[in-house]
Parts: C-alpha cells; structure tokens; sequence
C-alpha cells in the first residue's frame, strides 16, 4: 500500500505551509499529492506551483469538477500538466454536488452518471491525439451545421496514459467507476465496511469491463492526528467540524451523499441528527451530535502503532493507496503527523 497527502484547499492564508508539507512529502516518498477545488482555489493552478517545487511525487486532481470545464479543457490541462511534471500527473474526476454546480457554475445537476461516462469517454479520446468527433446524449463535438471541424489535441502529454480517477461514493457511482476508471478517490472510508459500501460496487463494475480489481487503485482520504492513545477521544474531536460540515451540511436535505453514506455505515440516527441540527443553522449542536465511533473509524488517531493497526485493516479491506490528511494548528505539527504517516507504514509490514 502506498501513502498520498491531500493538501485540500488552497488560499486560506496557509499556502506557504502546503507548499512545504508537500516537499516533506516529497522528500519522504510519499506517492502522489492531490488538491482539492470547489468555489475558492482551482486545483490545476495549485498542482502546478507544487509540481514545480517538487521532484519525485506526483500530483492528483481530487477533483477537477465536470461542471466546471468543458472536457477538451480538461484533456488539454492534463496534458499540459502531465508535461510540465515529466510524467507525474494523475487526472482525478468528479460531478461535484447540486448547490455548487448549479449555484456556482449555473449547471443543471442531472444525469450525473450518463454525464461522467460521456465525459470520460471525451478526455480519454482528445489524450489520444486523434481527431476529436463525439456524438452523446451531453455533448455533440463538432457541433452540426456550423463551421466546427474535428480538432486534435497539440500537446504532446508524457505518457500514452494518464491515469484517471472518479470521485465516487454512492452505489451506482462505485460500480461505473470500477468499470471505466482507473481509480476510485473514496471520502469517509471506514475499513470495516469498506468491502459493502465501496470495494463490492467496484468489484461489479470491473467485472463489466471483463477485468478484476488487479489494477484499479482504491484511494480514500484519511485525515489523521498524532498523538497518545489516552487523548483518542480529544484528537477526534479536531474532526468534528469537519464531519459534521459533511454529514449535516454538504448539499441539500435530499442529495447529501456523504449523509447517505454515514447511514450506509449504520448511523442512520446520528446522521439525521447531525443534518437536522446543521441545517438548523446549529453547526456546534451538528458536531456535538456525531458519534465518536463514527469519527474514530473514519480516521487515523493515535500513536505510531496505533496508526499501523488500522493501517492493516485499510489494507486488508482492499486500499491501495492511502492519502492522509494530517491535522495540525502548525506546520511542524502538520509535518510530524506526515513523519508518523511513513513510520507507521513501516511498522505495519506495508512499505
């Protein structure tokens, strides 16, 4: 198993310390550094200032959002990012959610599956050069009756393919992106229920496409905190916040993934909880509302060894490689937590 860092958000006045937590990264083998983007930072710009500063790891969308580029864009990004890294760009995916993609890119949130496939199938098409002709239910290139003509991609990327991955969490989801991806970036993994609320649906999918799970790489994000196990409980509670934005705020009453997901893992009361209170405007009653268990199992807590047992338990569940999000309220607590990251992998018999 391998070790990813999710750097998240850019521009919250933190930049500086990103930067030097992904050279940490870097410089400790980590496998790859992904960004993140929703109506503040754009994850290309982020990604190309790191891939500049840095020398072995690769860089990783988490996500680039289908509704905020078309996909030649896309593909032309890719390229060009792949490019300008020597080969160290990974092209991660997703459709984002309702509130922002119609409230922030004025896209109607609908058919979010038949969308990604089409999508995929564009990018995939532009990345191999050829002359680019597409006829879906989504996008019609070039467009009849005009003066568009089939155009071909004029960067040449460093690899023939570039991995790409699909942000995926709801059944449905999970089984598509195990047949058409090449990975899948999961959030709020539990490696107890990984198998029924994940890896079963990728399974399903790869089996689609006539291929098993040999060679689809299950990422979830973990955010993890160091410290002594005695303060397991205190250490959970810096992810409070964090859950209960998630469980109770990302998206509407009726399409929070992440609240269906907290469901799916057996906290069906907690999660309508969590939500009635978040949408209530009451976020501390929302955070308060979330059951140790839940954050507990979602993230890595604890001393070194500590950290390596649940390790395993990733592992064994089927991830391959697991990106951290280490929490600290300063760079050297940030970096410490990325050091344990290493040594507990060690320990766990998984470097």
């Amino acid at each position: 198993m391998q070790l990813g860092i999710n750097l998240g958000y850019w521009g919250a006045g933190m930049d500086g310390d990103n930067l030097a937590v992904a050279q940490e990264a870097d410089r400790l083998g980590y496998a790859v550094c992904w960004a993140a983007e929703a109506y503040g930072s754009d994850a290309a710009t982020v990604l190309t200032w790191v891939a500049a500063q840095t020398e072995r790891i690769d860089v990783g969308s988490a996500i680039f959002q289908i509704p905020a580029r078309q996909p030649a864009m896309t593909a032309m990004t890719a390229a060009t990012l792949d490019s300008l890294s020597g080969g160290r760009f990974r092209l991660g995916l997703g459709v984002s959610g309702p509130q922002v993609s119609e409230g922030w890119y004025g896209v109607k949130f609908d058919k979010p599956l038949a969308r990604t496939r089409e999508y995929v199938e564009i990018v995939r098409k532009a990345m191999t050069r050829e002359r680019l002709s597409y006829d879906g239910e989504h996008w019609t290139l070039p467009l009849p009756g005009g003066p568009g003509k089939p155009l071909k991609l004029t960067v040449h990327p460093e690899r023939e393919h570039i991995p790409l991955y699909i942000a995926a969490i709801g059944p449905k989801n999970l089984e598509q992106t195990g047949e058409i991806a090449d990975g899948a970036l999961l959030i709020f993994p539990s490696a107890e229920h990984l198998e029924d609320t994940a890896v079963r649906h990728l399974r399903a999918g790869r089996e689609k496409a006539g291929k098993t799970l040999e060679g689809l790489d299950i990422v979830p994000t973990v955010p993890l905190a160091l410290g002594e196990d005695k303060d397991v409980e205190k250490l959970a509670d810096t992810f409070r916040p964090y859950t209960a934005l998630y469980v109770g705020g990302m998206g509407s009453r009726q399409q929070n993934f992440y609240n269906k997901q907290a469901r799916r893992m057996g906290f069906e009361a907690a999660a309508a909880e969590i939500q009635d209170k978040y949408l209530a405007g009451d976020k501390d009653g929302a955070a308060a509302a979330i059951p140790h268990d839940l954050i507990d199992k979602t993230t890595l807590l604890g001393s070194v060894d500590r950290i390596a047992d649940r390790m395993k338990e990733y592992a064994a569940a089927g991830v391959t490689t697991l990106t951290l999000a280490p929490a600290g309220w300063t760079l050297e607590e940030r970096i410490a937590a990325l050091r344990a990251g290493t040594e507990a992998l060690d320990r766990a018999g998984l470097a």
